[in-house]
Order: C-alpha cells, then structure tokens, then sequence
C-alpha cells in the first residue's frame, strides 16, 4: 500500500507544475488559486457527505485547519504560481524538492532537535546544486534579473509548505482525521485567497479557455484531492523523513515533462545541479528501504 502511495503521489505531484504553468495568463494568479482549492474542498465534502464521514471538528480542530490553509493551500502557491511566470515549472520543482530539508531545519528551529553531521553535508549540497541549477538558467537567460525573482519566490513558497508539513504532522498526532481536516482547510485556503482577490479589485471569473479549464479541473481534483491526500496520509502511516522521498523524485518527472512541453534547455551546469539536489536528499534520509533491498539481492548474485 505504500508503494503504491508513492507512486501516485510522485506522479502527480510531479505533473501538477506543468499543469499550473498552463494556468498563468489573463486570470489573476490569486484567483486561480482560489478557485483550485474551492473546488477541491467542495470535491472533499461531497465525498465525505456521500460517505457519512464528515464528523465535527472542534474549535482547536478549526484553528490548526485555518493554520493548516495558510501553509498548505494558500500562501505556498501563490508563491509557486507567481514564480512560473519567471522560471520553467520543472525549476520550480527542484526548489520544492528542498521541503525535508526545510523540515528538519524547522525542527531544529522550533523543537531544538539538532540535525547531525549527515544532514549538513545533504543540505549544503542540495543548496548547491539549486544555484548551480538557477546559474546556468540565469547565464543562458542573458543575466535575466527576473529569475532571481522567481527564485525567491519559490523559495518561500517551499517555506510555507515545509512549515505546513509540521502542523499536519502535529494536527495527525492530536488524531484529527484526514481528510475532514484537508477539506476544512482547504475550504479556508479559498476563502482567505477569495478575499484578497476582492480587496485588490479583482473579479472572481476565471478564462474559460480548454487548456485552462482542463488545468484546473486537474489540479482541483487530481493534484489537490488525489495528490494531497496520499501525501499525507503518507506522512500519518510511515513518517514525514520517508515520505519526503516524494519530494526527492517528483521533479525528475516535472522536469522531464518541462523539457518536452516547455522547452527547458538542458547544460551540463543544470544536470549536475539536478544530481546535487537529488543526491542532498538521499545523503539526509538514505536510500529508501526497498531500494535497499533490491540492492542487497543484486549484490548476492
């Protein structure tokens, strides 16, 4: 069952940054936003009430869902829709791949828990290989300032996300249920996006163009309810460091499906920074148990 929760969440967490490249245009990023968390919230309740497993949350319940939205399903991807309209949505992937690192830095941070000698070497070379990555963007985009820009934006994005991953770690440990909690909190994520929208004066239509209905449908459904739900339930059933391999994989894909549809050129400079990445993130949590074993048996043969 694990597995199979890997497999689904890396596919589509790896996909969904092409999908909301497909979503920056005439539509307000806030409103885009928004709108995906609406739908999947109403999505979430409809299932839940065609179950009969909507319970009652209490008012603490109610706060760490609201806490919950700010990180998870609100101020995160604005950040992360606000920076595809300056790097590729595959490079926006690879700085989210930084999240476990964020996470044990935060829980250094807030709960005192040192990381050892193995998490600095992992971190400094995920850090490393993210602006090997950005340089040679940066150098083959003629020194292009606005890649900077994306970069930090994205960069704080990952930020919320990672500080989100404590309060669902935390929500799950007080026994909130699942997917109420998501639903809840993704319900306020839309509501609070909805009025920022409405205080800058914008209106809450969206482009009804294919390409962009289909983009949101996806991430509203696929990437929201599907991709957000085994992720953490992922983090409920074996922890948030091996779940976190989720984050180590799914750019590969994001990236791959950047190169064919967007055009993402690469350099040697991106691919070592890709190796980087990847290899800080292994170097934190180690290779994944199954891989380990599928190593063993290949090493008695």
């Amino acid at each position: 069952m694990n597995a199979l929760l890997y497999a689904v969440t890396v596919f589509i967490w790896g996909s969904t940054w092409l999908a909301i490249a497909y979503q920056i245009g005439d539509t307000p990023v806030v409103v885009s936003v928004g709108w995906r968390f609406g739908l999947a919230s109403i999505a979430l309740f409809i299932i839940l009430i065609a179950r009969n497993a909507l319970p009652k949350l209490t008012a603490e319940n109610h706060k760490m869902a609201a806490l919950l939205a700010l990180c998870l399903f609100s101020n995160n991807f604005l950040c992360f829709y606000f920076a595809t309209q300056y790097i590729p949505s595959g490079l926006n992937a690879v700085v989210f791949s930084l999240a476990p690192i964020l996470n044990a830095l935060n829980l250094w941070w807030l709960e005192k828990k040192r990381p050892d000698a193995t998490f600095i070497q992992g971190a400094l070379m995920g850090f490393v290989g993210v602006l090997m990555l950005f340089g040679a963007q940066f150098i083959h985009s003629a020194m292009d300032m606005t890649i900077l820009l994306g970069l930090a934006v994205t960069f704080i994005g990952t930020y919320f996300f990672s500080m989100g991953n404590l309060v669902s770690a935390r929500a799950q440990k007080k026994g909130m249920p699942l997917l109420p909690t998501t639903a809840w909190a993704m319900g306020y994520g839309a509501l609070y996006l909805f009025a920022i929208a409405l205080l800058m004066g914008y209106s809450l239509a969206f482009t009804t163009s294919p390409l962009y209905v289909s983009a949101l449908v996806y991430l509203a459904i696929i990437g929201s309810v599907v991709g957000f739900n085994t992720y953490l339930a992922l983090i409920g059933r074996i922890g948030a460091a091996k779940a976190a391999y989720c984050t180590v994989l799914f750019p590969l894909i994001a990236l791959s499906l950047s190169t064919v549809f967007e055009g993402y050129e690469w350099t040697w400079q991106s691919v070592i920074g890709v190796i980087l990445v990847v290899s800080g993130n292994l170097r934190v949590f180690g290779l994944p148990e199954p891989v380990k074993r599928s190593v063993k048996r290949w090493s008695r043969t």
